[in-house]
């Protein structure tokens, strides 16, 4: 089979490899659409390490099974499917209590560390096990199945708040998850969303995903969360960058009680309003990844609830992913051509 294949830190390649075949419990799937994930874009560029080379990236994709191994019954030959990113063990402390996403021997599809190598879906086929499969709706195009895994990562992370219909939450990133959360929230009845970005582009396409305030980061954005809410701030944020000047103007836009979703976390470290916290008794909750929420992503999609349309920047054959991977690399290019997120074809 073909497989575009990370050779080298910054350079891929296009080569024949083994198809994987199916072992017991598993199903091979010949992979229709595989989406760029900004952390393989991490990976392209070394900057992550957990994509050493060589290695086969990728894992967020859809595509149709074509065999099945022994004691498979879910899944036959000619479904549609999407699956997990994840392969987790539903052995552990964790996966007993359903935290799937924590799993302590979890491993992400397309990863290569010194401990853990396991090839990624930008190939003509992969096997994974049938407990992390799922059949897609009817009318879901492959491309858009291939976005599921960020939708159910947005949902994931709007499932930590018990929001009220008269609650205003805010969204600080407009990147891809940020959008999406965005999304996710429209259809829980939330009275107010609001978006905070410094990208005007991406503010804009907020605000066309009906978010009812956008705010330019770069302002006094607590002040004006304030403004927009009587003096008392917000019910809800979730953060989606993962830096101290996000996180603490998140905080600070937060009413007394209020919650914080922490879902970025490109930083290792951040600093924090103590004070804050403490004194206006604001919870923070992380989340991480998605557990069981592939099905919630795929319901909202098929019931035209929520639409991923805008979210589709390029579908391109998989021989192209050098230079889209190039292109979602440079931020100048992506700001210009307004690449939120490239689905590579095999």
């Amino acid at each position: 089979m073909k497989a575009l294949v990370l050779e080298d830190i910054g350079k891929f390649a296009m080569k024949e490899v083994p198809a994987p075949q199916p072992t017991a419990g598993e199903v091979q799937i010949n992979i229709k659409a595989v989406s760029i994930c900004g952390s393989d874009v991490h990976g392209y560029d070394g900057t992550s390490g957990r994509r050493k080379p060589p290695v086969v990236i990728g894992h967020e994709a859809s595509g149709i099974v074509t065999k099945v191994g022994s004691d498979v019954t879910k899944f036959k030959p000619g479904d549609s499917v999407v699956f997990n990113s994840v392969k987790y063990c539903r052995d552990c402390y964790y996966c007993k209590r359903g935290m799937l996403n924590v799993c302590d021997n979890g491993s992400c599809y397309g990863v290569h560390t010194d401990t853990v190598h396991l090839d990624g879906a930008m190939c003509e086929y992969l096997c994974v096990p049938d407990y992390i499969v799922y059949k897609m709706p009817d009318g879901i195009s492959f491309e858009t199945a291939a976005l599921i895994e960020p939708l159910s990562i947005a949902c994931h992370a709007v499932g930590a708040l018990n929001i009220g219909l008269n609650d205003t939450g805010i969204v600080f990133g407009a990147g891809i998850i940020g959008l999406m959360m965005l999304k996710v929230l429209k259809t829980t009845g939330c009275r107010k969303v609001i978006m905070v970005d410094l990208d005007q582009n991406k503010l804009q396409l907020a605000e066309n995903n009906g978010a009812d305030y956008i705010i330019d980061g770069g302002e006094d954005v607590p002040a004006k969360i304030k403004e927009i809410t009587d003096g008392l701030g917000a019910d809800f944020a979730l953060e989606a960058v993962g830096v101290s000047a996000t996180i603490t103007n998140a905080l600070n836009s937060l009413k007394k009680g209020g919650t914080l979703v922490q879902v970025g976390n490109v930083s290792q470290k951040v600093e924090l309003p103590l004070q804050t916290i403490v004194s206006n008794e604001i919870k923070i909750q992380g989340r991480y990844g998605t557990a069981t929420e592939y099905e919630i992503g795929l319901e909202l999609v098929s019931s035209g609830k929520v639409s991923l349309d805008d979210c589709l920047s390029v579908v391109a054959p998989l021989e192209e992913g050098q230079k889209w991977f190039d292109k979602l690399h440079n931020p100048k290019v992506v700001a210009e051509e307004g690449l939120i997120k490239v689905v590579l074809k095999p």
